[in-house]
């Protein structure tokens, strides 16, 4: 049948086979007045995608087959009769979230935290209020809810932006909520997909920024993102010397149950926050009681951002030149494949884009950005 009816993507059928996929035609929620159809140029490879793959996150978080993808960019093909943020021939994003109730009625929706609305629907993988369920960017089109669908900066590169939209996001936002800037000192814990991105954001918000890694493979990337220093946790007693040190840890390790709590701990200065922005499949450490009084440590946690924040991690990245470190890969079952696969080995720097849209789907839009 084809759009605006029916859109077509690439899809896992079975967690048992989390890197399988096969092309398969679906159809969306019905076009509201404030929905806005994307037809898509690039999808980002986000860390989620393979938890929901292979349903790490528990067997029933995700219904399948499942569409992947929540680092959207595209172009803006057609709006419902209310939109006014976006119009047709727009560059466009979509994140993590898709939807929410945006009521009047709704504390979290009206105080800027539609992001923890009660009600809030995921990218792919969610259920709508009319049972529809959510199909994500590694397909041919997204229908978006305009207040979730993000006008791009000229002066971004679509591959290299693209993982913001959830990567980016993820962590600009407890900086934001942290009021991190100049005079604030930052330890970014992990240097990968988030925390390259936490690295270059810390940097440009005026903060002096450390990395904390168990690579020293990262070394010197971590210095050209933005790190005054980076800080091997692999090393015996590395703790000793950052005591009381830091205003902020922020977490973006997936492997952080394996942590010694108490040397990340005891890096924060008084009221410090010990932030967690991964989500990895296993449980955190367990916390001793003693680890949060010496200091009066915080631990926290966030879920993506807001639309203000993401408008401004888009326009601070246009001003600042702040980039992706991305790899690109053309989207079809096996080019989806891959990029699962060597993200579960954790083998790339720092980011896999989808592209090639044109080729898989005929999107005249992909046809039209330079890779």
């Amino acid at each position: 049948m084809g759009y605006p009816d029916t859109f077509e993507g690439f899809m896992v059928e079975d967690p048992k086979k989390w890197s399988t996929f096969k092309r398969r035609e679906f159809k969306p929620k019905k076009l509201e007045p404030y929905d806005v159809d994307l037809e898509i140029i690039a999808c980002g490879v986000c860390g989620s995608d393979l938890h929901a793959a292979t349903s790490g996150w528990g067997e029933d978080m995700m219904p399948f087959p499942l569409c992947p993808g929540h680092e959207v960019i595209g172009r803006v093909v057609a709006v419902g009769e209310k939109v006014n943020t976006l119009k047709v021939g727009d560059r466009a994003g979509v994140g993590a979230q898709i939807w929410s109730c945006l009521e009047d009625g709704c504390a979290q929706c009206k105080s800027g935290n539609e992001n923890y609305c009660p009600k809030q629907v995921d990218t792919y993988g969610a259920k709508y209020p009319d049972g529809t369920i959510s199909y994500g960017g590694y397909s041919s089109h997204i229908r978006a809810h305009e207040y979730f669908t993000f006008p791009i900066p000229s002066a971004l590169s679509t591959t290299l932006v693209a993982p913001m939209l959830c990567a980016g996001l993820t962590v600009f936002s407890p900086l934001k909520r942290s009021n991190i800037g100049p005079g604030s000192t930052v330890g970014i814990v992990g240097v990968g997909g988030l925390g390259h991105f936490a690295i270059q954001f810390a940097a440009a918000l005026g903060a002096e920024v450390y990395a904390l890694s168990h690579s020293e493979s990262k070394v010197e990337d971590a210095k050209k993102m933005g790190a005054k220093e980076v800080i091997l946790t692999n090393k015996e007693k590395w703790s000793d010397k950052w005591k009381l040190k830091f205003d902020m840890l922020l977490n973006t390790a997936d492997a952080a149950d394996g942590f010694d709590m108490s040397e990340y701990l005891g890096c924060l200065n008084v009221h410090g926050r010990f932030w967690n922005a991964a989500l990895p499949d296993k449980p955190l450490p367990q916390i001793k009681a003693f680890d949060l009084a010496t200091n009066g440590a915080f631990i926290c946690g966030s879920h993506i951002g807001n639309r203000e924040e993401c408008l401004e991690m888009l326009k601070l990245a246009a001003d600042k030149g702040i980039e992706g470190w991305v790899e690109t890969i053309d989207i079809s079952e096996d080019g989806c494949k891959e990029a699962l696969e060597r993200l579960n080995k954790n083998d790339v720097r720092y980011r896999f884009t989808l592209v090639g849209f044109d080729k898989a789907f005929g999107n005249q839009a992909a046809k039209e950005v330079e890779k």
